[in-house]
């Protein structure tokens, strides 16, 4: 289970998500219009959830049911690694001649589903939802884990919602904060944009840094163990 909960929030570091919650944070009702986009991502990403975890073929009674120690040691490495390179300045080395060569060429706008988001329609919201949160790896991952669990059909169901709830909070939080606190929520968002703004690097270092350490060492206890 541990590793379904690790892939769940492995999946919700999305940049699409991330980029339609910023969009709709800066136009007119955000709350209406996130709330349509949660529906519609929730519509699709828990049923094609269900049915890939529900259709899968019955693995065998041999098959592991976590990760391998070598894949936890390799995927701890890559984290280890990503949160060197982000340290080392690399990442900010990169981006600046992205955003050199973006400057060199003609402005084509936003891609289509942000023009579309900017209109403000909670509908439209909902549609561009559904249609932007397919299954990837990460909860295609979670899915085989979960179906490997022999869980009864209710706690499946439960499972593949709760993964979906921690997937998508980038967008939850700020919907849930503009319903508890609509007055103080703008000023909150504001404030937290700046400080990440600031401090991003810091956090992906010590977010990967982490993430890194932990994987290696469980996969260590797992060879020493298995």
């Amino acid at each position: 289970m541990g590793e379904v909960i690790l892939l769940s929030l492995t999946a919700s570091l999305n940049p699409t998500l991330l980029a339609a919650t910023t969009v709709m944070l800066l136009l007119d009702n955000p709350a209406k219009l996130m709330a349509g986009y949660l529906l519609g991502a929730n519509l699709t990403s828990i049923t094609l959830g269900l049915v890939i975890v529900f259709s899968s073929p019955s693995s065998s009674n041999t098959a592991k049911k976590t990760l391998s120690p070598a894949a936890d040691l390799a995927l701890g490495a890559l984290c280890l690694v990503l949160a060197w390179v982000i340290h080392a300045g690399h990442v900010a080395r990169l981006n600046d001649r992205r955003r050199a060569r973006k400057a060199a060429k003609p402005d084509k706008g936003p891609p289509r589903w942000q023009r579309e988001l900017s209109k403000g329609s909670p509908r439209t919201t909902f549609v561009i939802g559904a249609l932007l949160t397919f299954p990837g790896a990460s909860y295609l991952a979670a899915l085989e884990h979960i179906h490997k669990l022999h869980y009864s059909t209710a706690v499946t169901v439960l499972v593949v919602i709760a993964f979906n709830i921690v997937m998508l909070w980038l967008l939850e939080v700020p919907l849930v904060s503009f319903l508890v606190a609509p007055d103080w929520t703008p000023g909150a968002i504001d404030r937290a944009k700046s400080a990440v703004s600031r401090h991003a690097e810091t956090f992906a270092v010590r977010g990967f840094g982490l993430i890194g350490v932990l994987l290696v060492i469980k996969g260590v206890v797992g060879l020493i163990v298995g």
